[in-house]
């Protein structure tokens, strides 16, 4: 998968995963169904997701969750690599922009391989299924084509602010480093809790 994005989408959810505060809900039981996803940069951003499957529909939480992906980039990708995440939620049928709080929503992070670094440290092995098939977790990534091959992943419970626990949901990712775009992904979703 191409490493950029994949980051992107990558630190956003493990940014999103992390944050746990007093306003967070246990989601014991949630549906996301209708999950889509494009490329959103230019002809020539450098980091391309090619393809992206995901399984079952809708996708439950706690589950099992079936994945595959592909991707390249034209660069390599060092740090600093910021990452600006847009977040909007469908309130009244108007999309609404989700404010960063407690960075969570729509913000921007200064470097993304310093997360990375700080949630896999360097001499720890990448989480798998990354590791299995050689695919990286940590800056540097290397120019090169990715490819993560149908995989298995237990999505386990999660604690998630009361605001982002129902509704339909987009989310954007831009990945950019010294003033250039990188890449960017799109990402529409619904997610339904109990």
């Amino acid at each position: 998968m191409d490493r950029s994005v994949m980051l992107a989408v990558t630190v956003s959810l493990l940014v999103a995963a992390a944050v746990t505060e007093v306003s967070c809900k246990r989601v014991t039981n949630a549906k996301v169904l209708g999950f889509d996803w494009k490329n959103c940069g230019g002809p020539d951003v450098p980091a391309v997701l090619k393809t992206l499957t995901v399984s079952p529909d809708p996708i439950s939480i706690p589950g099992d969750l079936t994945a595959s992906a592909s991707g390249s980039t034209s660069v390599e990708l060092t740090a600093p690599l910021a990452v600006n995440v847009t977040l909007e939620k469908e309130v009244a049928g108007f999309w609404v922009r989700v404010p960063c709080v407690e960075e969570l929503g729509s913000c921007h992070y200064e470097d993304a391989c310093d997360i990375l670094t700080q949630l896999i440290p360097p001499g720890q092995d990448c989480p798998e299924p990354l590791h299995t098939y050689g695919l990286p977790c940590r800056c540097p990534f290397k120019a090169g084509s990715y490819s993560l091959p149908q995989s298995q992943f237990y999505l386990p419970y999660m604690d998630l602010p009361y605001w982002l626990t129902n509704g339909n949901y987009r989310v954007q990712g831009v990945l950019g480093s010294q003033g250039k775009e990188l890449g960017c992904l799109k990402l529409a979703l619904s997610l339904h809790s109990n």
